[in-house]
């Protein structure tokens, strides 16, 4: 895969991810079937114009034809507006790792336990949104939940903490909801309009 062909495909991946967006939702907004957007992201699928810009409008991209000369003082603008997508610190990351791997070993325990299955299932939810929308503190009381289960196996800290993820996982989804685009495409003109005389 060429160099221009793996940034376009990590740009699309990372503002996808960064609008908090599955490769399913992409597909429904965009018009893109989910498989292809999938293959864009590996590149491993020549990339049409048209699926570029269909995807790059619903991701709130720009295409354009930038002179050779300004790629690099383009690059730095985008960087200085804090376009580009956040990584998750190294906070966040040790926080998810632990707790994907103590709700997976407490499954593997209490295979029938379906508030985990739900606790379990929620953080691959919240994985999958932008990284603002879950910070750090509250995957520490997360933890904490789970710690405070393993250690006593009385449920009511993760019932609390499943319900405060959902909520939050319930706002995430709503504003990302609210961030897509809205507008209709229209046609320029329509057969049953007489605008003659009019």
């Amino acid at each position: 895969m060429s160099y221009a062909i793996a940034h376009i495909a990590t740009t699309l991946k990372s503002a996808r991810e960064a609008k908090g967006l599955s490769q399913r939702a992409l597909s429904e907004v965009a018009g893109v079937p989910q498989g292809h957007i999938s293959k864009i992201e590996r590149g491993v699928v020549d990339l049409r114009l048209s699926s570029l810009v269909h995807l790059a409008r619903v991701l709130d991209l720009e295409l354009a034809l930038v002179p050779r000369k300004s790629v690099s003082a383009v690059n730095s603008i985008v960087r200085s507006t804090g376009s580009t997508p956040r990584q998750p610190g190294p906070a966040t990351r040790k926080e998810f790792k632990r707790l994907r791997a103590n709700l997976d070993a407490l499954l593997h325990r209490y295979p029938v336990n379906t508030e985990l299955a739900q606790f379990q299932r929620l953080i691959r939810d919240l994985e999958n949104f932008r990284y603002g929308v879950v910070d750090v503190s509250t995957l520490r009381h997360a933890n904490r939940a789970v710690d405070m289960f393993i250690e006593t196996e009385d449920d009511g800290a993760i019932r609390r903490t499943l319900l405060e993820l959902k909520n939050l996982r319930n706002a995430a989804a709503h504003s990302t909801a609210a961030s897509l685009p809205t507008d209709i495409v229209r046609p320029a003109y329509s057969l049953e309009e007489d605008d003659h005389g009019k």
